[in-house]
């Protein structure tokens, strides 16, 4: 399923909603508003494809012991993410960066915080395969391993009908990809966008105006409010933690030092802890840490309260069928891979 079909597709023209305290708030920037995407018409073979995509997503058994899948650090019952700093992988190994959440993660420019991955479908491959995550040996022992299930080979073949030999890594990436494309969720923001003024509260919008007028729309712009470019942790004032270098690590270019993919603010209020390096555990005080370190200056507690205010309107529903435990097709396999 395209990208296209799953933002609302639109010139981007300039949007003012005069608010119930009598200011223009200029949403331009924001626009257009995210759509449901998930109870969309599909084709026969997109439909098997998010089928089989989200089996995969849910599956223990595409990691090495059976104990891990995408789904155990980007839960779609909590928003896409785990609720901890740092995720564990196998043998309780600790990744080094907190894991963002999967929803709407297909609209940003790259995947990963370092920008490593450039679509859905190439991150959902790395995971799989990292030692200190899911810890799959190889793409060769993915595939031996989901051949041995009954039940996968017509799910490849619904999804994946004019190739040979459908049970390969790549179509795996492919069909969780597929079935991320349907992790949209749109707020009572997009009906405010959308020119539903009374969505919002007064508060709420005061709080539009705060975070414009700080100038938090350097960076938390766009549909998704953010995930459209990389930003230096610590713009004005050195970030804390010095000791992940983000897309250096990718690029080599000094440039690029403590250069990381801005999150986008979508359920924000539901997904902390905060940042890279998981260092604020409330909302409040990322808000004051932005502030701080990338605009240099230190927000007022009532204006924190109005952006938080206004934050938490990008707080949506999960459709409880999206995020529903899939039946998993056949019964568990050897975890040898020999």
């Amino acid at each position: 399923m395209k990208k296209q079909f799953l933002l609302t597709v639109g010139a981007m023209a300039l949007v003012a909603v005069t608010s119930s305290r009598g200011e223009d708030l200029a949403l331009d920037g924001f626009q257009p508003p995210l759509r449901h995407t998930w109870d969309q018409p599909r084709s026969g073979v997109d439909n098997a494809r998010v089928v089989l995509g989200k089996a995969l997503y849910f599956d223990k058994r595409l990691s090495k012991d059976n104990s891990l899948s995408c789904n155990s650090c980007h839960d779609l019952k909590r928003f896409g993410v785990d609720g901890r700093g740092f995720s564990l992988g196998f043998e309780n190994h600790e990744v080094g960066r907190n894991s963002p959440t999967v929803f709407n993660a297909f609209g940003h420019i790259t995947q990963f915080w370092d920008g490593r991955a450039p679509t859905v479908e190439e991150q959902a491959k790395g995971p799989i395969l990292a030692a200190g995550e899911m810890a799959m040996p190889s793409p060769e022992a993915v595939v031996k391993k989901l051949k041995g299930i009954p039940g996968y080979k017509p799910m490849f073949e619904a999804a994946f009908p004019g190739d040979k030999d459908p049970v390969n890594y790549d179509n795996v990436g492919t069909a969780i990809g597929a079935f991320e494309r349907l992790l949209v969720t749109p707020s009572r923001w997009d009906s405010f966008l959308s020119g539903a003024e009374k969505a919002l509260s007064p508060l709420e919008q005061q709080g539009v105006k705060a975070f414009t007028s700080y100038g938090c729309t350097t960076c938390h712009t766009g549909t998704l409010l953010g995930g459209d470019r990389y930003m230096k942790a610590g713009l004005v004032k050195p970030w804390p933690n010095q000791k992940d270098l983000g897309r250096f690590g990718v690029t080599g270019n000094e440039a690029d030092k403590l250069v990381f993919k801005v999150p986008s603010l979508r359920n924000i209020e539901k997904t902390g802890p905060y940042f890279h390096d998981a260092s604020e555990t409330t909302l409040d005080g990322a808000i004051r840490k932005m502030g701080r370190h990338q605009l240099g200056v230190e927000i007022p507690k009532k204006d924190v309260a109005a952006i938080k205010a206004f934050l938490q309107t990008l707080t949506a529903d999960i459709p409880a069928e999206l995020a529903a435990t899939p039946e998993m097709p056949g019964a568990v396999v050897s975890k040898s891979f020999d």
